[in-house]
């Protein structure tokens, strides 16, 4: 199983001020398992939890599991003020 990294890296700010970028697949997956908040652990999270671990097994694209991790982080609010749609070209 190989990491499969993202063209950019995804920043997320959490409640106590701190901010984490997450570059790849397999740290996407240990932010969703560590550090997300338990209260937006809903369908996006599942899906792009799936969505990463199909990545590193090979079955999606890394362009795939970026899409996907930065819909459940910009669906439990989590995105850093970088990448919210005030100007930034995130997609």
């Amino acid at each position: 199983m190989n990491d499969v990294p993202f063209t950019r890296p995804i920043t997320l700010s959490f409640q106590s001020s701190r901010e984490r970028k997450v570059a790849s697949s397999w740290e996407a997956i240990e932010c969703m398992r560590f550090e997300w908040p338990t209260r937006a652990r809903g369908r996006s999270w599942r899906a792009a939890y799936r969505t990463c671990r199909d990545a590193l097994d090979g079955w999606r694209t890394a362009r795939e599991a970026r899409k996907a991790f930065l819909h459940a982080a910009r669906t439990a609010g989590l995105l850093a003020a970088a990448h919210k749609p005030d100007g930034s070209p995130e997609s």
